[in-house]
């Protein structure tokens, strides 16, 4: 199946959010060429380097978060200082290097995307390193924005020599034909894109199961809702950890402050609050350091308590840029 613009802004929920279609709505306006963009810091013994896939903006509809008052969302937007009117989306990819390994977490879009996204592979130019040197590609869950990079549109696989781990429950779901078959119409396109990505001709898949370490320091965790096999993963650097958020919160000046709000993507929102507000308290409890997929770039600070009016609301504290680890 080929996978044009059309048929990617027509159909997925991350695109709906990302691109601002499925109403009619577009773009505000055409998204400048992606600029290489990369960000490296320490975790203890691992390197971990931010990606720059995109950024996508979408006007702010009142059915992008589904559970609260628009005038509501609005306010949380001039809170932020950002356009009330108009959401824009980020997307990181981050590459972990550790013991001589390489591993990416995530893929973004490669050639499939809109303009604005398929940065990614420009920023692996930056920093210097051959898509061919990855031993590993893990990926958090299968939404197009995440899976789609890890084919170009002729098919050819863009990380050849790697092995890709894959959420067994997301696998289940999203490989399902009766899935396909029950699905609304929305997320059929998504369907077609996983089907496309993994069948004939595509990579070598190990399916891994949550609570287990599936590679030396990178746990893998539960975190369903958003998808049904939804994973968040632990890196553990010896002297540091990381939190590796995926899709947990979409913008955080909405639902890392308001973790009770839900993105109009959550496949299952009760899961997916409970899961983010378990997430949120322990980022918060135990000081770990975080990584979100849509949060501005480089996409990676601290979560803080900060509950207004009796909210159970958090904080994302950004990292300090450059500092030395």
């Amino acid at each position: 199946m080929t996978i044009d613009r059309r048929t990617l802004l027509a159909g997925t929920p991350m695109l709906l959010a990302a691109a601002g279609t499925g109403g009619g709505a577009v773009a505000a306006s055409t998204p400048e060429p992606v600029l290489p963009g990369v960000y490296r810091y320490r975790v203890g013994e691992a390197v971990v380097t931010a990606l720059h896939e995109g950024t996508l903006g979408r006007p702010l509809d009142p059915g992008f978060v589904t559970n609260a008052d628009p005038a509501a969302v609005r306010a949380a937007m001039e809170a932020a200082f950002l356009n009330p009117g108009r959401l824009d989306i980020t997307f990181t990819t981050l590459l972990i290097e550790r013991a001589g390994q390489r591993i990416l977490v995530d893929t973004g879009f490669a050639d499939n995307g809109p303009p604005g996204t398929g940065g990614t592979l420009k920023a692996l130019a930056a920093a210097g390193v051959e898509p061919a040197a990855f031993d590993t590609v893990v990926m958090s869950h299968f939404h197009m924005d995440h899976v789609l990079g890890l084919r170009f549109k002729d098919g050819r696989l863009v990380y050849p020599n790697a092995e890709v781990l894959v959420p067994e429950a997301e696998w289940a779901y999203w490989t399902d034909e009766g899935e396909a078959s029950r699905a609304p119409e929305r997320l059929r396109p998504n369907f077609a894109a996983v089907k496309r990505i993994f069948g004939e001709g595509g990579p070598r898949t190990e399916r891994y199961a949550w609570d287990k370490e599936i590679r030396p320091g990178l746990t893998a965790l539960a975190a369903p809702g958003h998808t049904p096999g939804h994973t968040v993963f632990l890196l553990d650097g010896g002297a540091a950890r990381l939190l590796l958020m995926a899709d947990v919160t979409n913008h955080p000046a909405l639902f890392v402050r308001n973790p009770d709000w839900s993105a109009i993507f959550d496949m299952d929102a009760d899961r997916a609050r409970e899961t983010r507000h378990r997430l949120l308290d322990r980022a918060a409890a135990e000081r770990l350091q975080v990584a979100f997929y849509h949060a501005p770039f480089p996409a990676t600070g601290h979560i803080a308590r900060a509950g207004q009016g009796g909210a159970k609301g958090y904080e994302l504290v950004p990292v300090q840029w450059g500092a030395p680890a």
